[in-house]
Parts: C-alpha cells; sequence; structure tokens
C-alpha cells in the first residue's frame, strides 16, 4: 500500500468531514453542500482546505472512507491517452524506430483509441453502461478505426462480448484510473469496461495492468512502486529486457500480451510526458494504441505536458470530445 492511500476520511452524518494520516488529523474540518461519499481528494495550500470530487454517501455519522489525493494535473486528464493516440496515429502503419520524429503533421488524428476514451470518461460521469457508452460514441464516430469485432459489436441489435484478448481493452481505461478512489475500486472498474467486448481474461488483465498503473501515478506512487506492484499482480515482465532491446525486431502486435511490457517500458523509462510518448511510438507496432496507454500513465505520473502538445490535441478533437474532456478535468479538479 502506497503512502497516499494511508489517509482516512471520516464523516459525522451532517455533511462534514475531516482528514486523518496516521491518526493526526491534517486538515481543518469543512462543510460539503450536500453529504457525499467515497472521496478523491486533493488538499491544497497551507492552510489545508480541500477540494473534492466525490460521489453519493450514506447519511450515518462516524463512518471512515479511504481517501487517496490526487496530484495535480495541468490539463484535462483524458489528454493523456488522447495525445499517445494522436501523435502515434500517423506511425502505426509507418511505423519509426527512432525517438527523433515530428510529433504532429497533417495526417495526425484523433483515432478509436481516443473515441472510446472519452466514452469511458462519459460512463463514469453519467454513470452510465458501459456497453451504452461504448455504443453511444462508437456510432457517433464510426469510423475512427476500430477492428473488424468490435465494429461488428457495435451494429450487432444484440451486442455480447466476443471473448478478446486485443489492446483496445486498455488503450480506453486510463479514466478508470484516474476516477477509482481505491485499488479495489480500479481492478473492479477497470474489470468490468473490459468485460462488455474484450472478456478472454488476457483482455481483462491489460485494461487492469493499465488502469492501476495510471491511479498509483496519481496517487503519488514512484516509478519503481508501479513497476513492482503491475509486475507482482499481473505477471507481464518488465525486468529481463529494456526498449532499446525490443525495438529492433518489435511488429505489429494487437494483444495485450504484446502491447502492455512495451507501452509500461515506454513510461517506466521515460524522462517526461513527450519523452514517454517518444518512446512508445519509436517501438513500432501499434503505435497509437502503445502510445495511448502510455501516455494516460505518463500524465498521470508527470502532470503536465508541453503547451505545444495540449494544442495539437485541441485542435483535432471535435467539440463533443472536447467537452467531456473539459467536463472529467472539473469533476475531479473542481474550482
Amino acid at each position: 500500500m502506497i503512502a497516499a492511500e494511508q489517509n482516512v476520511l471520516t464523516y459525522d452524518g451532517s455533511g462534514n468531514f475531516a482528514i486523518h494520516t496516521e491518526n493526526r488529523r491534517i486538515s481543518r474540518r469543512k462543510r460539503l453542500e450536500k453529504p457525499l461519499k467515497h472521496a478523491i481528494v486533493k488538499r491544497h495550500g497551507s492552510s489545508g482546505g480541500l477540494r473534492c470530487a466525490l460521489r453519493s454517501v450514506p447519511r450515518k455519522a462516524n463512518t471512515y472512507f479511504q481517501v487517496w489525493e490526487m496530484k495535480n494535473i495541468s490539463c484535462s486528464p483524458l489528454y493523456g491517452a488522447i495525445g499517445g493516440d494522436i501523435v502515434g496515429s500517423c506511425y502505426e502503419r509507418h511505423n519509426v524506430k527512432t525517438k527523433d520524429f515530428p510529433l504532429f503533421s497533417s495526417r495526425s488524428k484523433f483515432t478509436d483509441d481516443s473515441v472510446m476514451t472519452v466514452a469511458t470518461a462519459d460512463a463514469l460521469l453519467r454513470r452510465l453502461d458501459w456497453g451504452e457508452a461504448y455504443r453511444k460514441w462508437g456510432t457517433l464516430y464510426p469510423h475512427a478505426g476500430y477492428g473488424g469485432s468490435f465494429r461488428r459489436w457495435l451494429a450487432s441489435a444484440d451486442p455480447q462480448p466476443y471473448n478478446s484478448w486485443g489492446n483496445g481493452s486498455a488503450m480506453r481505461v486510463s479514466p478508470v484510473g484516474f476516477y477509482a478512489g481505491s485499488e479495489d475500486e480500479v481492478l473492479k472498474l477497470a474489470g468490468s469496461s473490459a468485460g462488455v467486448t474484450h472478456n478472454h481474461p488476457e483482455g481483462i488483465r491489460g485494461a487492469q495492468a493499465a488502469a492501476l498503473a495510471v491511479h498509483l501515478a496519481c496517487a503519488g506512487a514512484d516509478k519503481r512502486q508501479i513497476k513492482e506492484k503491475v509486475e507482482s499482480r499481473f505477471g507481464y515482465d518488465l525486468s529481463s529486457r529494456k526498449l532499446d532491446d525490443i525495438r529492433p525486431d518489435y511488429s505489429f502486435d494487437v494483444s495485450c500480451m504484446g502491447t502492455l511490457p512495451v507501452a509500461l517500458l515506454a513510461f517506466l523509462e521515460s524522462a517526461d510526458y513527450e519523452d514517454a510518448i517518444r518512446n512508445a511510438v519509436s517501438a513500432g507496432g501499434d503505435s497509437d494504441t502503445i502510445a495511448a496507454v502510455t501516455g494516460g500513465i505518463a500524465l498521470a505520473f508527470y502532470g503536465e505536458m508541453p503547451r505545444e502538445m495540449i494544442s495539437g490535441i485541441e485542435t483535432r478533437l471535435p467539440p463533443d470530445m472536447l467537452e467531456i474532456c473539459r467536463e472529467f478535468a472539473s469533476f475531479l479538479q473542481p474550482a
């Protein structure tokens, strides 16, 4: 358990809460507008004031909740995965095996990775069924580059999971890592988000690993802690090879088994968000999806990206997708 998850929220049944760490009060008591539940809490300033994005709570005194403290993110948390997708989009079929490449070009565009990331956030914000959200956004953007099985699922009158182990479950899951308030909640939400389509054990494992890495990064874990947790819980090998060892022979692979280790190493070997994206794209293969997975983790960890990348994202997203990005940011980090 990492230090950021040692905090405890106490609730008095009347809309008041206080946060404690190691049985020592570290914040002033603050009145909420209405009684609320499970806390994603950001402490700011020397006064110990709190900003919260919370879900509904039982009206019961002396209730205790585990709390984690969220890092400040300089832009919408969804931009992590979306930025990776857009940068990687023009290299998916034209791989570059170097980190020296233009981030954006006239061919750079959002793809299914971005659309489904927005759909995941929409489901969380509005409490939609996962399948409902994915079909809603897939129908709005039917030509975003989905795989054949997912296209058939979208078109079906009775859509059912199709036992996929593909990386589509991991490319869309980063919002879960930012949203969830505990490791258990991460695993539950990531598993259920995958299960409506990618219900193969490897599809679920990939989604859970990606989401948990985002959650740990956002909650303050260091790279060693993230690496050890993902290796021990999910069995991905992040120790025997470096990205430089993988890059020369790595080819197109849409499986979670082939995508997650590369995406995680691209983050672990990075110096900042841009460097993480360059690592991911330089590996080759399914460049946009690898970079989307890497980007979600990297933004959670570093908390920022270059202003030029934010502009590159925002000029390429349609208004409805931008609106969800901004709404998700406001939910997690209210002013």
